[in-house]
């Protein structure tokens, strides 16, 4: 059974995090790589490695 994710005490929505997760996991980018996209797509600065490990 799967727990459920809490995203409680995060800076960014949901949906924002779910999204740096999937960019990093199906196109096989490093941690600044989607960072880097992130930014692009106007979304602040985030620590991708904090929600990928």
């Amino acid at each position: 059974m799967m727990t459920k994710i809490t995203y409680s005490g995060c800076r960014f929505p949901p949906e924002i995090i779910q999204l740096a997760i999937r960019l990093y996991l199906r196109f096989a980018l490093s941690f600044r790589d989607v960072e880097d996209l992130l930014v692009e797509r106007g979304i602040g600065h985030c620590h991708v490695a904090r929600w990928c490990t």
